[in-house]
């Protein structure tokens, strides 16, 4: 082994262990459940939460079929609600470069061209409003799919910042 990688190696080594022991796996062999929890290993540190632009479906749909205790047939349809918001998500951050786009333009000729600007913000409305409509549908759907109990699951992991919407 290269000398300069052990420290590294080490390091990597003592923070899995200190992640693995902090999630309640010290007696399952250290790393057994990191993967239950999407803490340790994760591609992205920061998305931790499971917020933000990468809003997969695996992840977050695994934390909550855990931390709400979901049965399968909750499990499936959730992943059909997470799937939808996701699609969403990816719409608005689509259309968020487009209008980021028509706004260079519009600021890039001679004179500001104000039809380009206009449709740029216009665009970023829309896009919102369908965002928005997607979160409220996916909420709706989701209080119907949960019962009480999970439903104030939810509302503490909503509350407390652990899961964003």
């Amino acid at each position: 082994m290269y000398p300069g990688f052990i420290s590294h190696w080490r390091r990597e080594r003592c923070a899995g262990r200190r992640a693995a022991m902090s999630y309640g796996s010290a007696g399952h062999g250290g790393r057994a459940r990191e993967w239950e929890y999407g803490a340790a290993g994760e591609e992205d540190p920061g998305q931790f939460g499971f917020a933000g632009g990468s809003f997969g479906v695996r992840r977050p749909l695994r934390f909550l079929a855990y931390k709400l205790q979901l049965d399968e047939k909750q499990v499936g349809e959730l992943a059909r609600i997470l799937d939808e918001i996701k699609t969403e998500r990816a719409q608005a951050a689509v259309d968020h470069r487009r209008a980021i786009s028509m706004f260079a333009d519009a600021i890039e000729g001679d004179v500001f061209d104000e039809s380009k600007a206009g449709s740029g913000a216009d665009l970023r409305l829309e896009s919102a409003n369908r965002l928005r409509g997607a979160v409220l549908s996916a909420l709706g759907r989701l209080h119907k799919l949960l019962d009480l109990e999970q439903r104030a699951r939810l509302a503490y992991l909503i509350r407390t910042g652990t899961l964003s919407i």
